[in-house]
């Protein structure tokens, strides 16, 4: 690897360094929101040299939807205790036996649309000011819309037409009573940025992103991982392939790809040679041209 991409890493980390220290600085109570990916996983990281030797300041939040990846969960439960941070879990299925939303029936159904409401309701119940995600502006259009300080109204939402200036590094955390922003630390970095910062500080991921054989079928122009939560018709095949997954989710949304990548050096050389998202083989993301931004207007990570 070159100098100046080390050196650029070294530019990524030390900008998203001062965003987690801006949000301790202006908020009473920030979270890092925690799904288990590679993106989070990379925020909690950063956090920890942010504030070393320190504890990180940070609970994390997880927004639970029910259909997590076995590996997903295992891993979120050993970074906790690795880290001695606290864990604040935000359940959809509670959301669904509570009357708060209503679970989506059929083939394609998921639990994706309804972590909006228990993300809200998750804020507003612990008081949290702002939530810490890990957006970057190359995954999604709507998501280079962002801002570092992203400013929620007293309903959750966001309005992109409606967000503080960020001049030089100057963050601008101000809010009213019912208001709260989203923090987004690595909005600059890319996907191979993200991987190259894994592989250059060791970072442990969740086995689901390197090549390993798996069940899955064919489904919306990906490999849907084979579930108890899928619900198969008459005309598609589980079979086995050797896959790895680029984004983690709801396992009944996401899709694999296939791959020969089993290590770090080799998913660094694939994600080189792709040229679609890492999104597009989230099914969540298909149902419409503008479906992201719909779920961010409304209050979505």
């Amino acid at each position: 690897m070159s100098k100046f991409y080390l050196n650029y890493l070294d530019e990524l980390e030390s900008e998203a360094i001062f965003i987690l220290r801006e949000v301790w600085a202006q908020f009473q109570n920030p979270v890092i929101l925690f799904s288990g990916g590679k993106d989070s996983i990379v925020v909690a990281h950063l956090a920890k040299k942010a504030f070393y030797p320190s504890k990180i300041p940070f609970a994390l939040m997880h927004i639970d939807t029910g259909h997590n990846f076995p590996e997903t969960i295992q891993f979120r439960d050993d970074l906790i205790a690795e880290l001695g941070a606290t864990l604040l879990v935000g359940s959809v299925q509670e959301s669904i036996d509570n009357g708060r939303v209503l679970e989506e029936r059929g083939k394609n159904a998921n639990r994706n649309a309804l972590q909006t409401t228990t993300l809200l309701d998750a804020i507003a119940a612990h008081k949290i000011d702002c939530a810490i995600g890990g957006g970057r502006r190359d995954e999604e259009k709507a998501r280079a819309k962002e801002r570092f300080f992203s400013h929620r109204d007293d309903f959750g939402q966001w309005d992109p037409k409606n967000q503080r200036p960020e001049l030089w590094n100057l963050l601008n955390g101000k809010y009213f009573e019912g208001e709260h922003f989203r923090a987004f630390p690595i909005s600059n970095w890319t996907e191979m940025d993200v991987w190259n910062y894994i592989k250059r500080e060791q970072i442990a991921i969740p086995s689901l992103y390197f090549a390993h054989e798996r069940e899955v079928l064919w489904r919306n122009n990906s490999w849907i991982p084979k579930s108890e939560y899928l619900i198969l018709d008459g005309t598609e095949e589980v079979i086995t392939k050797k896959i790895r997954f680029r984004t983690l989710g709801d396992i009944t949304i996401t899709g694999g790809i296939e791959s020969d990548a089993d290590t770090l050096e080799k998913i660094v050389a694939e994600v080189a040679s792709l040229r679609h998202t890492e999104r597009g083989n989230r099914a969540d993301d298909k149902r419409s041209e503008s479906s992201m931004e719909d779920r961010k207007r409304e209050g979505y990570f």
